[in-house]
């Protein structure tokens, strides 16, 4: 089983990546706790795809995953690898990264009945992108986790920009992992 963990802010100075530099720690101390080691977890980076604004002719939900631009077919390719997925998102103005759900936009079969879950942060720990993206994937019937990982950046960021979340916040990571993990094996799509 393969699962995605996507950072989704593209933005010079994001914090998306020290996020996931200590989520990705958390990952591998779930993985020696529990009987996951047969999942897969790898990080993409959203930047290091260029995708342009919705650029596609065709509707992606009726693209059926062809796509025309090299990049959007790129993104799908890395996307479609995936049984699983999580967004490491920023709250930007309330909401979710302007990148990030244009990245979702572009694509469709890629997300449709995989599962998700959200790793957040940003004002008010980024619970209301996480609130938004409900929205969102629910529309490619995603299997979302109910538990998620909501870090108050402010008080999360030391000195040298690593990343230390008050403990119940790294407390509740494994949890949100196994819910995702067997969400995964529901969902029928993971490829054993």
């Amino acid at each position: 089983m393969r699962i995605g963990v996507i950072i989704g802010s593209t933005r010079p100075g994001r914090k998306g990546e020290q996020v996931a530099a200590w989520f990705m720690d958390q990952v591998a101390k779930h993985q020696e706790g529990s009987d996951s080691q047969e999942v897969t977890y790898e990080l993409v980076d959203l930047a290091d795809f260029d995708l342009p604004l919705l650029s596609e002719p065709t509707v992606p939900g009726a693209a059926n995953g062809q796509y025309e631009n090299p990049a959007t077919t790129r993104w799908a390719e890395k996307i479609a690898t995936f049984d699983g997925y999580v967004f490491i998102t920023a709250e930007y103005n309330h909401s979710v990264p302007a990148a990030l759900k244009n990245a979702f936009d572009v694509l469709y079969v890629e997300w449709v009945k995989k599962s998700i879950a959200f790793v957040s942060y940003g004002a008010l720990s980024g619970a209301r992108a996480v609130e938004h993206w409900r929205g969102i994937v629910a529309n490619a019937n995603m299997l979302q986790a109910r538990s998620q990982v909501s870090l108050p950046l402010f008080d999360s960021v030391q000195e040298d920009g690593t990343i230390k979340p008050p403990q119940p916040v790294a407390d509740g990571v494994s949890g949100m992992l196994s819910e995702l993990e067997d969400l995964t094996r529901l969902s029928g799509t993971h490829r054993g």
